[in-house]
């Protein structure tokens, strides 16, 4: 009997680990299950999955009748982000049971994204932090009193609404220790609305405007954000916590964002009290944007002109009747809240208030 000659094709070699060649068809997942997520803890993502059947779009996962699942991001998914309000598609075990595990496979397109730079650290690079998806309301929280309201900070947060494309809404709080006046005053020109709020007062005109909505409540320290949320979530239990009476600060009793179901309908996400809101993502011509009848009136200012100084011809606009002169002066302070680091620096530094 011949002996078989034998040659290079015998020879079976398994490629290496990085010489594998690999395909861009990636698994269509079919089969998954839409999810939204209400929570976020160190890469474990709780989402809402809803029955099949009941509604249509993100407004399905806002209805009562789901079940929560805990999962994990798929390596497909690389760096992408997921945030609290993110609507996303779930694979693996999706049954909810305790100690069970599913993947996050899809991150569905977004209608809006709040950010905020990372500028109240020694960090200013402009790196932004997403803070939630999703949102067609931002409630401004702010107290009236125990702290002292920052209308720094309020132009700070109105202006990375304005940015998202999210309607705010301005909620004062403890008017039974000051009277909202001023600061109402100060903010007509601009339009946003507000509501009024006094401790043991009816939250009914607060319910109204986030009744249907998925609105998030962003505000400093201590203004009572976690005692809104308990009095319109029954059960929510979010931590309660008083103002120092030396340094007047709150303490961050909220330590993640979380998304919790409204009984009227609609879904509120509560986050953490924040001591600044960066803004180096925002660009003059967002915030320009928010203010059309003076966008016209900017044609003929000088190439990069900041709105700011002199030489713009957003003034010779005003008066000339094109514009209420209010309204340049609320521009022109939202423009200036982009400057610097820090929020009400001044103010804080007489009132005790956090810097």
């Amino acid at each position: 009997m011949r002996k078989r000659q034998y040659d290079e094709d015998d020879v079976r070699v398994r490629p290496g680990r990085g010489s594998r060649p690999r395909t861009r068809i990636r698994p269509a997942h079919e089969d998954a299950v839409e999810g939204f997520v209400v929570a976020v803890d160190r890469g474990r993502y709780t989402t809402l999955v809803e029955e099949r059947g009941k509604g249509s779009g993100h407004r399905r996962q806002a209805r009562q009748g789901g079940r929560l699942v805990v999962a994990m991001k798929a390596r497909e998914l690389g760096r992408k982000g997921i945030v609290v309000g993110d609507r996303v598609a779930l694979v693996g075990d999706v049954s909810g049971r305790p100690d069970t595990l599913a993947r996050v496979v899809r991150v569905e397109p977004r209608t809006s994204m709040l950010r905020r730079s990372a500028d109240d650290t020694d960090d200013t690079d402009g790196i932004e932090r997403p803070v939630v998806a999703n949102a067609d309301q931002l409630v401004i929280v702010t107290a009236l009193a125990d702290p002292p309201p920052r209308p720094r900070m309020i132009d700070r947060i109105l202006v990375a609404a304005y940015d998202a494309e999210i309607e705010p809404l301005l909620c004062l709080t403890k008017s039974d220790l000051a009277p909202p006046d001023d600061l109402v005053a100060l903010y007509e020109p601009l339009g946003v609305p507000h509501v009024v709020v006094r401790k043991g007062g009816s939250l009914d005109e607060l319910r109204e405007h986030l009744a249907g909505h998925v609105s998030v409540l962003v505000g400093h320290s201590g203004v009572g954000k976690s005692t809104l949320v308990n009095a319109l979530v029954p059960h929510a239990n979010r931590a309660v916590s008083h103002v120092n009476a030396v340094t007047g600060r709150g303490r961050h009793t909220s330590t993640s964002a979380v998304a919790l179901e409204l009984p009227e309908g609609g879904w509120i996400i509560d986050t953490p009290g924040v001591r600044s809101f960066g803004l180096a993502h925002v660009s003059v011509e967002t915030v320009l944007a928010a203010f059309p009848d003076l966008v016209e009136g900017t044609v003929e200012c000088p190439k990069g002109c900041t709105h700011l100084g002199e030489g713009c011809a957003l003034d010779a606009w005003a008066a000339a009747g094109n514009a209420d002169p209010a309204r340049l002066e609320s521009l022109r302070r939202l423009l200036g809240s982009r400057e610097g680091t820090a929020d009400d620096a001044p103010r804080a530094a007489a009132s005790g208030d956090a810097p």
